[in-house]
């Protein structure tokens, strides 16, 4: 295919051209998209409902960085990032995967006048606004019970939509490299399962091993927790340059990778 790079690892060569392809996914999600958000919240508020109010009943309150915290509101402005992390995820990987070899709807795509990076940036984006959308209603859900009323929680919105294109663009690599759906359980019980028990979600990573707080330290779900969960408490952030940075090499990284190795797929 001639859209297709020469050079696997070249530089992206991206245009305006993703979004048609946006839109494209967007006219169809519209048609399901009351269902889909029933989805995508239903799980995340389960847990704020049977750990916030349950748990947290026994638990009372966490000491954060010499602070009484209430346990609903560490475990809603940590969960907020894990709901992120996992709308990206499914979608990137899911749906991204059926458009791709299940319909075939990406090589329909690329006999019009659109290169195959601008498909997977287009993916990229529409997999973050999923997320993006995904959490809103949730943020939502979450001033409606009076968990927090920070008005600092509309700097969480692009910050939340930062996580979401991180997490997409990291998806995407295994969406490259699946030959089913049944290969996506391995990222998600190696990977995704224990950053989340250990990005200080559901207790502070304080009380991880020293060791294992080193490495949870830079995890991308760590960085977006350590960014969003000020904002809760209606505090800044500590250090936001370098939790933001995570996030940016980690995006970068990952989506470089994820192009070259779907544009391996489509080559042979």
């Amino acid at each position: 295919m001639s859209q297709i790079q020469n050079h696997l690892w070249a530089a992206p060569r991206l245009s305006m051209r993703w979004w048609p392809v946006f839109r494209r996914n967007f006219l169809v999600w519209q048609k399901l998209a009351i269902p889909s958000l029933v989805g995508n919240i239903a799980e995340p508020l389960m847990w704020l409902v049977a750990f916030g109010y349950g748990l947290g009943s026994l638990v009372g309150q966490i000491n954060l960085n010499g602070e009484p915290v209430p346990y609903i509101l560490f475990l809603a402005s940590g969960s907020i990032c894990m709901s992120a992390m996992n709308a990206a995820t499914f979608e990137a990987l899911y749906s991204a995967f059926s458009r791709m070899h299940v319909q075939k709807t990406w090589d329909g795509i690329m006999n019009a006048p659109v290169r195959l990076d601008d498909v997977v940036l287009a993916e990229m984006l529409w997999a973050a606004f999923k997320a993006l959308f995904t959490v809103t209603a949730i943020l939502g859900v979450m001033l409606a019970l009076g968990i927090s009323h920070s008005p600092k929680l509309l700097v969480a919105w692009p910050v939340l939509l930062g996580v979401g294109i991180t997490f997409s663009c990291m998806a995407l690599i295994f969406n490259a490299l699946a030959k089913g759906y049944d290969f996506f359980t391995y990222y998600f019980t190696l990977f995704l399962t224990p950053m989340m028990f250990l990005s200080g979600i559901f207790f502070p990573r304080e009380q991880l091993p020293p060791v294992v707080r080193v490495i949870a330290d830079w995890l991308p779900l760590s960085a977006a927790v350590e960014l969003v969960r000020p904002l809760f408490l209606d505090r800044w952030p500590e250090q936001p340059l370098r939790h933001a940075l995570v996030l940016v090499v980690f995006s970068v990284v990952s989506f470089w990778i994820a192009l070259a190795l779907t544009r391996k797929r489509f080559r042979s």
